[in-house]
């Protein structure tokens, strides 16, 4: 695989911009070369993050919750294969059948799947297999969108636009998980020596929310996953959200009083959480003298303290709020004070934990088949972060975009803002 530039915030459009990019994939009516387009640089976009990485760095699992690059890169293949390719292209030959027992995830109707904790452990088939296999999927596809009727592609182009969201969200997986990674080695390697946090927006203030009942949800115009439907109306308390993203300076304050040591700012499942995972701080910081550094994707750094604070779960951030006075605010509060611009820093920086537990909207329903499995059967015991982090690939990002992690989990780039009741 020839090497390429590694992935830099500021090479990129900047997905904070207020008019929402599209997607690469809004190719309607059918347009076959603008899809094929789309398609191609997708999946061009996951080589150019693997690029910098060897394959030993490609084949370690560094945790449970983590994989492999080389396994992100077979697995959204085989996503392409299992529901696009296998019943929607006449006569198409499966690569090698051994692979969907290997790069299957979490779909139990597709059949059985490598547990997920020894994904590691796949060190066959070789990179250069893999990348085999990517091509001949690849070809496939391309086949497909360019000789089916008109009629077959009303099937096909929905699935092979949720494979291509499915495949950006690997790819800001592949980057979490190999800081991960790195993180774990006494080196200090890094991904991309020339790499930098992007800028924050230098604002101040708040947004004013009155209260009302507001349209929340997928507007129906373009793509939308399933959980961000049906569009419904929220009553919307009067209140508050700063423009401003916590900082690391306002983080260590939050350190320096002690609170991580304080149970009364603590649900009870992060105070026992703490302890048990040795929180003192973010995730990937350390002790570096007299202050604090931090693992980046350009390697350890001294941490900024002028940057939004990332890597912490909702626990920790649920307590900040609390050391704070403050609170978090709802997923539709956020929504709302995102509308137009009014969170400058919304998106292309850290995903934003919210206090809205991850539920379906009033009227939901599942796609149906295998992948109704994408989105619904996660909807308990999460909580939802909403707009998009400096990893997430351009074009991905969406107002009304639902992401969801577990209270404890903080690999990804997370931060939060604070909010005020009137």
């Amino acid at each position: 695989m020839a090497a390429t530039a590694a992935l830099r915030p500021d090479e990129t459009h900047d997905p904070r911009a207020p008019d929402f990019p599209p997607p690469p994939v809004t190719a309607r009516p059918i347009d076959r070369a603008a899809w094929i387009a789309a398609f191609r640089q997708v999946r061009n976009e996951t080589e150019r993050r693997a690029a910098p990485l060897s394959p030993e760095d490609q084949q370690v699992q560094s945790m449970a919750d983590a994989s492999p690059t080389k396994w992100h890169r077979a697995h959204v293949t085989w996503f392409f294969e299992q529901f696009l390719l296998r019943e929607h292209l006449p006569g198409y030959a499966i690569y090698d059948a051994r692979l969907h027992y290997l790069f299957n995830s979490y779909y139990v109707a597709a059949g059985p799947r490598q547990p997920r904790i020894q994904r590691g452990m796949i060190t066959r088939p070789t990179m250069a297999e893999v990348a085999a296999y990517r091509a001949h999927v690849d070809r496939a596809v391309e086949t497909l969108l360019s000789q089916a009727s008109d009629r077959a592609l009303e099937m096909v182009l929905p699935i092979l636009e949720i494979g291509l969201y499915h495949e950006q969200q690997h790819q800001e997986l592949l980057l979490t998980d190999i800081l991960h990674a790195f993180a774990q080695n006494p080196l200090n390697p890094a991904y991309d020596p020339d790499w930098r946090f992007p800028d924050a927006a230098a604002q101040r203030g708040q947004v004013e929310l009155r209260r009302e009942i507001a349209w929340i949800g997928h507007t129906g115009e373009g793509f939308s996953f399933d959980n961000e439907s049906p569009r419904h109306e929220t009553l919307i308390p009067a209140g508050r959200i700063d423009r401003a993203l916590v900082t690391n300076r306002q983080w260590l304050g939050f350190m320096e009083d002690g609170g991580y040591a304080k149970p009364e700012l603590w649900l009870s499942d992060g105070w026992y959480a703490g302890p048990a995972e040795g929180w003192e701080a973010p995730g990937y910081w350390r002790r570096d003298g007299e202050g604090w550094a931090t693992m980046t994707l350009g390697g350890q750094r001294p941490v900024d303290l002028d940057a939004p604070v990332t890597h912490i779960s909702y626990y920790e951030a649920d307590a900040y709020a609390r050391w704070a006075g403050r609170f978090l605010p709802t997923e539709f509060e956020w929504e709302v004070a995102a509308q137009d611009g009014g969170l400058p820093d919304a998106f292309g920086l850290v995903w934003q934990w919210t206090r809205s537990a991850y539920m379906p909207y009033p009227g939901y329903r599942p796609l149906p088949g295998a992948l109704g499995e994408y989105n619904g059967k996660f909807m308990a015991n999460q909580f939802v972060l909403r707009g998009s982090s400096l990893a997430t690939p351009e074009g991905h990002a969406r107002l009304p975009y639902r992401n969801f992690f577990y209270p404890h989990q903080r690999w990804q780039f997370t931060g939060l803002r604070l909010a005020d009741a009137a």
